[in-house]
Formats: structure tokens, C-alpha cells, sequence
């Protein structure tokens, strides 16, 4: 019999100090979104499963909790990715004409995690604009993604570029179901030359060329000089997608010149999702990307308006494991009392914004945390906020 405390695998408490992190991170996350037009959505951690699933491929499928809804006998879903949800409040909901930019912040939940040291609990921020094919808002998704991470204190960024294009238009004419698609998709995310090989053995020898070269496309700008010799660039899926990735990293690196942009053609995470570039962050010395996102443009199809769509999501908790930790906040100290003149000192300085924390009767030795650095006292007949001398430790 399992202990009453123990938790699921990957499944964490979060603690105070760690609590407050994120909270900060959070706050900030939005409030730089805000800034720049998008508007907060919370959408609920439960859905029907057809609508979580709607032409989001495999990969979401199998990472997505499900039940049987109690009142209606059908099939639900605990969310393991908002941005399908964003897609269909766009879609449905709001149904504007033009460009919509929508963010959100809340818990999803995986049924394995996507790393060794990753939560199956996410706490997923995302930015998503619809509305605009342009490549202006590819640029303007990647660069919040950047603006977000470097304001939460991560340094040394890269960025790695992709585009699904490149396996579409390699794979064109080339007679293949859906699971077979996936399964090379795949097999070029692990770099597995052999499966690659095996699973492409009926295709002609141009398309198993192209694939094999995928897996060695991946590197600095030359990536994409190599691209085109190597891929078929007469393809228009081909072309389109190495112009619009240079477009990118040509833009990325005049708005930041220190920025470190990779590519990697043969990632294709997500290839039954996406439907254009796509980019993953790395930094702070975190082995596994800290934000993802990309164009997905036929997300909202099945809503009923075909929108285009960019976005990107990161993990606030993968993220505040990098920050750093925070001092204590300064909080003031108050002793315990029915005086009116005492309740009123503290309620105005809490309105003021600062912390007040009363320590109660019998308690009042352990107000000793670093972080009371001050303490309400009654000086001449009115209570008064004085600086609090430092606590020495105990000796032992």
C-alpha cells in the first residue's frame, strides 16, 4: 500500500520559495505579453477529447490523460497542450476578421514527461497570433519567446531553426499513408540513419538521398547554402521553406547580433502539427529546449475557420529551476494586539503595499526570519516602523 504522502511519478509539490519564483515569473510573462497586444484566455483543463485532439497528430494523443465524463458517458481529456484551445476560441468564439494575438497561463498535464527531469504537470505560458501568413508574425512570436526568456534571467540563448516544409516537399509524389509519414518523422528526430533508410526503401532514389541528407543538415548559417544543393530546392514546398528561414535568422541576428542561431532540418517534433517554421530556445545550461513553438496554420481547420496561426510555450517551472534564488522579501514585524490604532498602522501599510506579518501570542520568538527587517513598535503613543536589528544564530 502506497504512503498517504507519496506523489505520482514526475508530479511535485511546489514550495514556497520556488512558489514565488514562478509567481514572478508569471506575473512578468503576462505583463510583457500584454505590452504587446495580446489579450489573456483561460481555457478549462478539461475538454472533450475530439476537440483536445483536432488535428493536433499522434504525438498529442498519446501524451493526454483520458476519462469517461460521468454526467454524459463521454470521452474527455485533461488538456496536455492549450494551444489547440487557443485555436478554437479564436475560431469559434471570438471569430474576429484580422489578426488576433491571445496568451495564456495555466497547469497541463502529461501522461509521461518529456524529459528525464521534467514534470508531467507543466505550468504552460504561451503567446499565439492568428489571423497574419506573413512571416512578420513568425518574427514577432520568436522574438517575445527571446524578450520572455531573457527577461526571466536565462543567458546565452540559441535558437534553433526548423521548417516541416523540407519533409513535405521532399516526400512529394512519393505515395504514403499518414503512420508512415510519422514514422520517418520520427526516425529523423532520433537522427536514425537505418530506420530512415528501411522506411524509405520503395521511395526513388532522389527522395531517399534527400532524406538521408537531412539528417547531416544541421549546424550554422552554411546549413542552409548546404540545403540547397543537397534538397531538392526546384520544389516550391523545398524552395519556400530555405527562403523563409534565412529571412528569419537574417532578421533574428540584426535585432540581437550576439544571438546564437542554429538550424536543424531534420527535426520534425510536431511534423503532423506544424505547417511552416518552427523554433526551439535553448540556454542557461538546460540540456532541453526551455520554449517551442512554430507556424500551424491548419490547427483552426477543424474548428471552421482555417486561420493562420504562430505561436510559442514554455514551462514556468523548467524555467524558475533556472532562476536564481530570490532573498527573502523585507517584511515588517507586528506584535499581536486588539489595539485599534495597531490594526490601523497595519492595514495602511499594507495598502501601501508592503508585508506585515503579526506574530502571534506565544510565537512571537520565531519572528526571527532574515527577512524581518523591520518591526512596528509603540513609540510616544503612536505605533511607529523601526528598523530590527540583526538576528545573530544561535550558537550551539
Amino acid at each position: 500500500m502506497l504512503s498517504a504522502w507519496l506523489l505520482p511519478e514526475h508530479i511535485a509539490d511546489v514550495l514556497p520559495a520556488e512558489a514565488a519564483r514562478i509567481e514572478e515569473l508569471r506575473r512578468n510573462l503576462l505583463d510583457r505579453a500584454r505590452g504587446c497586444g495580446f489579450e489573456l484566455v483561460i481555457p478549462p483543463l478539461l475538454e472533450h477529447l475530439e476537440s483536445l485532439l483536432s488535428g493536433t497528430g499522434r504525438e498529442l494523443d498519446l501524451r493526454t490523460f483520458k476519462l469517461v465524463d460521468q454526467l454524459s458517458g463521454h470521452m474527455l481529456g485533461l488538456r496536455a497542450d492549450t494551444t489547440p484551445q487557443a485555436a478554437r476560441i479564436d475560431a469559434h468564439l471570438l471569430n474576429r476578421e484580422g489578426v488576433t494575438r491571445l496568451c495564456y497561463c495555466g497547469p497541463v498535464l502529461h501522461t509521461r514527461p518529456q524529459g528525464l527531469r521534467a514534470s508531467r504537470e507543466p505550468l504552460q505560458f504561451g503567446a499565439e497570433i492568428f489571423g497574419h501568413a506573413g512571416l512578420e508574425a513568425d518574427l514577432e512570436a520568436q522574438e517575445l519567446a527571446l524578450e520572455a526568456l531573457r527577461g526571466a534571467g536565462v543567458r546565452e540563448l540559441v535558437i534553433d531553426l526548423a521548417d516541416a516544409r523540407l519533409l513535405r516537399g521532399v516526400l512529394a509524389g512519393v505515395p504514403m499513408d499518414a503512420a508512415q509519414l510519422q514514422e520517418i518523422a520520427l526516425a529523423l528526430c532520433e537522427k536514425d540513419a537505418s530506420a530512415v533508410a528501411c522506411l524509405a526503401g520503395a521511395a526513388p532514389k532522389a527522395t531517399r538521398h534527400a532524406l538521408q541528407a537531412l539528417l547531416g543538415l544541421y549546424g550554422g548559417q552554411e546549413v542552409l547554402a548546404a540545403a540547397a544543393r543537397e534538397l531538392p530546392a526546384e520544389r516550391p514546398l523545398v524552395r519556400q521553406a530555405l527562403e523563409d528561414l534565412g529571412w528569419l535568422a537574417t532578421r533574428l541576428r540584426a535585432a540581437d547580433p550576439e544571438l546564437k542561431i542554429g538550424f536543424d532540418l531534420s527535426d520534425m517534433s510536431g511534423y503532423a502539427y506544424y505547417s511552416g517554421p518552427r523554433f526551439a530556445l535553448y540556454g542557461g545550461g538546460f540540456g532541453d529546449a526551455l520554449a517551442r513553438g512554430g507556424r500551424y496554420d491548419e490547427v483552426g481547420a477543424v474548428f471552421g475557420r482555417n486561420r493562420p496561426a504562430v505561436g510559442f510555450s514554455l514551462d514556468l517551472k523548467a524555467l524558475a529551476a533556472l532562476a536564481r534564488p530570490q532573498e527573502p522579501a523585507a517584511a515588517i514585524l507586528a506584535p499581536w494586539s486588539e489595539d485599534a490604532a495597531l490594526r490601523t498602522a497595519v492595514r495602511r501599510l499594507r495598502e501601501a503595499g508592503e508585508v506585515v506579518v503579526f506574530a502571534l501570542p506565544g510565537h512571537a520568538d520565531e519572528g526571527q526570519a532574515p527577512s524581518f527587517d523591520r518591526e512596528l513598535a509603540l513609540a510616544a503613543g503612536r505605533w511607529v516602523v523601526r528598523s530590527r536589528a540583526p538576528v545573530e544564530p544561535a550558537r550551539s
